[in-house]
């Protein structure tokens, strides 16, 4: 095992993608608007109500019964996942790099059929993965279940914030239903869960509290990101939205993983303070290519970044603070929607 290690999301600092909003979007008829309302109540049932034993991201759940409407299997799952996957550009090269430097998770709200594609794709350890586990087959619904949850969908779409609606859809009606006892066992990793999977990480693989890398782009990398920071760890929102800016005790906006292989680097030979140098000079000195010699970038990644970028679109690393958390929370959302589309992007 390695002295170090790195652990991240993967929609957001590895992919393009929102599996689960762009499953919804494939099989379901208006099912991105269906999602996005969905997931903007998620945010609300976290950020607002703060509902008890609620975690973020369980959207994931919310969005099964409509599933079972549309006959989804789980082949249907892994069979679309295989075919959609758009990776960040030069996420292969910093994971490669990663498992050859320190010890390395992806820990995602997604699910199990994706991540498992993702894996294969990546040429990463599925053992080395957290996601939610989904057996779409074993959720059924009687013809009168059914017909209710097709209601509950035309209501949903036209009533989308009307969250006393939802309630009692989710939380009054649906836990009558067959299905619930098996979905409300599915543990969602986000939020509180994905602190839960680097609980079992530390455990599992004996890792050090105090030398955790945590990267991530979304309110579900809240808790994860905040136990890096405050066990003296390396936080970083990646063209992160409000939620993960303020929990990050650094920001990244770029269009590339190279720009975390930088950071990751750095940490991986060194400690915190090193990073936390490097981010103060990166910022404050003209000649970028002497700060890489300084810190002893390995070529490999040296050269990949002054392929992609210079000394007119060098991407953002910040530490983040009162006084520019309003300017990097707009270039970060800019880049965010720019690579990953604004349907996603706009996703908590």
């Amino acid at each position: 095992m390695f002295e170090k290690s790195f652990i991240t999301d993967c929609e957001g600092p590895l992919t393009l993608n929102d599996n689960a909003f762009e499953l919804c979007a494939h099989f379901i008829e208006n099912g991105d608007e269906l999602f996005k309302i969905l997931s903007l109540y998620d945010d609300y049932l976290v950020d607002v109500v703060k509902k008890e034993g609620y975690k973020a991201g369980n959207t994931l759940k919310l969005i099964l019964p409509f599933f079972v409407l549309e006959n989804l299997k789980n082949d249907d799952l892994i069979n679309f996942s295989q075919n959609n996957i758009y990776a960040v550009r030069d996420s292969k090269f910093l994971l490669k790099y990663l498992h050859g430097a320190m010890n390395t998770y992806i820990v995602s709200t997604s699910y199990g059929q994706y991540i498992e594609a993702l894996s294969n794709y990546m040429d990463f350890p599925f053992e080395n993965t957290y996601y939610t586990d989904v057996d779409v087959d074993g959720l059924n619904l009687n013809d009168e279940e059914l017909i209710k949850i097709s209601e509950f969908k035309r209501q949903i779409l036209e009533n989308p914030k009307d969250y006393e609606l939802f309630d009692e859809i989710f939380f009054v009606e649906i836990p009558k239903m067959s299905i619930y006892e098996k979905i409300r066992q599915i543990e969602v990793v986000g939020g509180l869960g994905k602190k839960l999977a680097i609980d079992d990480i530390i455990e599992r693989d004996n890792i050090d509290i105090n030398q955790i890398l945590y990267i991530g782009d979304s309110i579900t990398d809240v808790e994860p990101l905040q136990f890096a920071r405050d066990n003296n760890g390396v936080s970083i929102s990646f063209n992160g939205n409000e939620y993960p800016l303020k929990a990050a005790e650094i920001a990244i906006v770029s269009p590339s993983a190279i720009t975390t292989a930088v950071i990751a680097n750095i940490y991986s030979d060194n400690d915190k303070s090193a990073v936390l140098q490097f981010i103060d000079k990166y910022n404050s000195q003209d000649n970028i290519e002497d700060l890489f010699d300084e810190f002893i970038i390995k070529k490999e990644i040296k050269d990949n970044f002054f392929e992609i970028f210079n000394d007119e679109n060098y991407p953002i690393i910040k530490l983040i603070n009162e006084e520019n958390y309003d300017e990097i929370l707009k270039d970060s959302v800019n880049m965010r929607n720019n690579i990953r589309g604004e349907d996603i992007g706009g996703l908590g």
